[in-house]
Order: C-alpha cells, then sequence, then structure tokens
C-alpha cells in the first residue's frame, strides 16, 4: 500500500503542480510557458510509456523477483520526479514524464500479480482494493501536501511546484532500499516461514494460483493470446481507466471550477479521494465475502456513470450540488477497479497466465487512460460537460460489459454440470 501511494503521488502531483499559486502566475504551467495542449501531450506520453513497459517489466519481475525489481522501479521514478523540479520548458516536461511512466509502468500490474504467489482468488479483491485504495490515500495526500507546500513559493529562489517535485521524490527513493532488503518474494523462499508454515500456503495455492518457480511456458502464452474472453476483461478495464486517469489528473483543475481557488482548490481535493478509500475497500470487501466481484464491478460503474451523468447536467454555478456528486462519481470510479482484476486473476489458471493477462490488462486500461487526458477541456470551464458526459459513457458501457461477462461465466459453468464452479463470477 505504500509502495503504490508514494509511486501514485508522484504520478499525479503534476495536476497540483499545474495549478499550484497560480494566482501569483508562478504555476507549473505558466512558469515553463506550457499551453494547454502541450500540458495534455506531456500527460500523454507518459501513458504511452505505461503501455509499452507494463508487460516487458512484469516479465523482469518474475525474472529478477519482486523485491530487487520494484526496489529498482521505485529508485528510477523517485529520481524522475526529483528531476521534474529543474523543468524550464515543454521538451524537458515531455521527456521527463516518459521515464517516469517506464519505471511506474509495471509496479500496479506487478503488485496485483504478486498477489497470486500468496493468496487464493477469493481473498484477493479486498487486497487489491486496499492497494488501489492508497491511490485515493495519495490523491488526498497529494491535495493537503500541495496546500501546505503552496506557502513555500519563492523560498530559496523556487516556486512552490518545484519544492513539490522534489519533497515528493525522496520518500520513494530512500523507500526502496527498505524494500530490496524487506519485500516479501514468493513463499517458497520466505525465510521467515518455518517449513510447516511453507507447505501449508503452497498447498492451499495449489491450482488456485501463480506459484513462484513455475517457468513461463511459449504454449501457454500462446493460449492466453488467443483467449477471446479476456479481451472483454481488458475492454472494460478500458471503460474503468478513462474516468480514473481523468479524474487522477485533473481533480484539482475540476474543483477550481467549483468555485475553489487557489490553494483552497488543493485542499478541497481531499475529501472526494479520502470518501473514495472507504467506499472502495467496502465494496472489495463485500465482493469477496459474497464471491461477487462481476456485481461489485458492474454496480459501481454503474453508479459511476449516473454520478457523472448528474455532474454534467448540473448547472455550472451549482458549487455545492456539484460537489457532492462528484465525491460520489469519483468513489465509486475507483471502486470498480479492484473486483475487477480480482475478477481476472480468479479465472486464470497458470503462472503463465498470469505473468501475461495481468499487465495486458493494465496495459489496454493505458488506451482509456489516454481518452482520460484529453476531455476535460480548459474552454468548458467551470462545467465540463464533455469531460463529464465521457466519463459517464465508458461507465455505463462498462457496466453493460461486465454484465454479459458474467452471463458467459454463468453459462460455462452451467455447461460443466450442476455444482461446478470452474469460472469465478
Amino acid at each position: 500500500m505504500i509502495i503504490y501511494l508514494l509511486c501514485f503521488l508522484d504520478r499525479s502531483n503534476i495536476g497540483n503542480a499545474k495549478v499550484l499559486n497560480g494566482d501569483d502566475n508562478s504555476s507549473l504551467q505558466q512558469t515553463t510557458h506550457t499551453s494547454n495542449d502541450e500540458f495534455n501531450t506531456a500527460l500523454m506520453v507518459f501513458l504511452v510509456a505505461y503501455i509499452l513497459f507494463e508487460t516487458p517489466s512484469t516479465y523482469m519481475l518474475k525474472k529478477f523477483r519482486p523485491s530487487r525489481w520494484i526496489a529498482f522501479l521505485m529508485f528510477g521514478w523517485g529520481c524522475m520526479t526529483m528531476c521534474l523540479s529543474a523543468v524550464h520548458n515543454f521538451a524537458q516536461l515531455a521527456a521527463l514524464r516518459f521515464l517516469l511512466g517506464m519505471f511506474e509502468a509495471g509496479l500496479f500490474p506487478g503488485l496485483v500479480y504478486f498477489l497470486t504467489f500468496w493468496y487464493k482468488p477469493e481473498e484477493r479483491a479486498l487486497r487489491v482494493a486496499l492497494i488501489l485504495a492508497s491511490a485515493t490515500l495519495a490523491g488526498a495526500f497529494g491535495g493537503a501536501i500541495a496546500f501546505g507546500i503552496g506557502s513555500m513559493n519563492g523560498v530559496q529562489g523556487l516556486q512552490a511546484w518545484r519544492w513539490l517535485f522534489l519533497i515528493e521524490g525522496v520518500p520513494a527513493c530512500i523507500s526502496a532500499l527498505l524494500v530490496f532488503f524487506l519485500f516479501p518474494d514468493y513463499p517458497e523462499i520466505a525465510h521467515w516461514l518455518t517449513d510447516a508454515e511453507r507447505y501449508i500456503i503452497i498447498k492451499r495455492l495449489s491450482g488456485a494460483a501463480s506459484v513462484g518457480h513455475d517457468k513461463l511456458t511459449w504454449k501457454e502464452s500462446k493460449e492466453t493470446l488467443m483467449d477471446w474472453r479476456l479481451y472483454v476483461h481488458y475492454l472494460v478495464y478500458i471503460c474503468i481507466s478513462v474516468p480514473f486517469s481523468s479524474i487522477s489528473l485533473f481533480a484539482p483543475t475540476i474543483v477550481s471550477g467549483l468555485g475553489y481557488r487557489g490553494l483552497d482548490a488543493q485542499l478541497f481535493t481531499v475529501p472526494p479521494y479520502a470518501i473514495a478509500f472507504v467506499v472502495t475497500v467496502i465494496v472489495s470487501w463485500l465482493s469477496d465475502r459474497h464471491e461477487a466481484r462481476s456485481w461489485g464491478c458492474m454496480i459501481s460503474l454503474l453508479i459511476a456513470g449516473i454520478g457523472f451523468i448528474v455532474e454534467g447536467a448540473l448547472h455550472p454555478t451549482a458549487f455545492k450540488a456539484r460537489y457532492s456528486v462528484l465525491c460520489v462519481a469519483v468513489s465509486f470510479s475507483f471502486s470498480s477497479i479492484p473486483p475487477l482484476l480480482s475478477w481476472l486473476t480468479g479465472n486464470l489458471r497458470t503462472t503463465t497466465s498470469a505473468t501475461l493477462s495481468v499487465p495486458l490488462n493494465v496495459s489496454f486500461g493505458g488506451i482509456g487512460q489516454i481518452i482520460g487526458v484529453y476531455i476535460y477541456k480548459a474552454s468548458e470551464s467551470p462545467g465540463y460537460p464533455t469531460g463529464h458526459f465521457i466519463n459517464a459513457g465508458f461507465a455505463l458501457f462498462g457496466s453493460t460489459l461486465a454484465l454479459w461477462l458474467r452471463k458467459l461465466y454463468l453459462r460455462r459453468n452451467n455447461q460443466l454440470g450442476e455444482g461446478d464452479r470452474r469460472w469465478r463470477l
């Protein structure tokens, strides 16, 4: 959770930097003389790197062991975040955002994949939720930290947004050392387990999870790549990723459109993320408890879609109503992701399929994240109807796909015979 919190903090702080101390003409965008289109391009190249490097990075995690590879990634993205404090133009900003995306790409799919080495399918949604929900905490902390750092504007001749990148990059670099030495890899080699405990863990996961010593095979790789039902999972994840990306990057901008300015715009991004943390954990806990991951994903997307429709339909000056609805839409956008990922991993049978499918799923989500970069148009402030309605459309389409996928698995289970539940719901 702490690792992903630091990752998401360093990924999304550019949204805070964009508007930080804008009233004093010293925000990131104003200082670097970056247009709205150039700023969006800088966000987009991060996602291009994210898509390109997710699957290779997950393979490297398996090859070099999670502790070593994750520590390497953390040190890399921490350094890139600190380097962002030195940018002076669009070219430098875009180049460093690409490198940041390259280092961060493998973390989230890597952590979801890592869980398959330790937990049964019905135990994963809550744990994925706790990891993902730390992103909502990062959003909350990011707003609060930016609010505090905003008062450092001009200290040592640096704008506050430069201090923001410098300060938020340091924890990842320091934590990389702890991860290298302390992060557990596989049950088979965990020195803190007794032989009896190790045997119990490995036996309980037999046939239901990945195995640390398993090798990847071309035959299983081909079967995974040719399995069309997995692409339905990927398509749902694209739908989820559009609101996830747009909210993560533009929350301070959207809040600015709700009548909050300057440092208040940073501070008022905190409550939506704090509420999202609670909602995400509760939805995922219920999904695991009732073996209802498909329902958790589908209902969350449905509520999020309705929330975005209401948000876009409300009058631009209905600030309190729009802020309340934004909290609902953000919360259920986030809460749809852990059940979907747990649902996917619960229907993977081999280490090879988990190694490929999890990062491919998140890579396909990068398509949705790129779409999310461009939907909140500065010219539509303060209402941003295009952004809200596009988010609504993707969320509702994703909900429909999840319902169809659930029916597919139900039909397959029925064909196997009564009492046989090979396909998890």
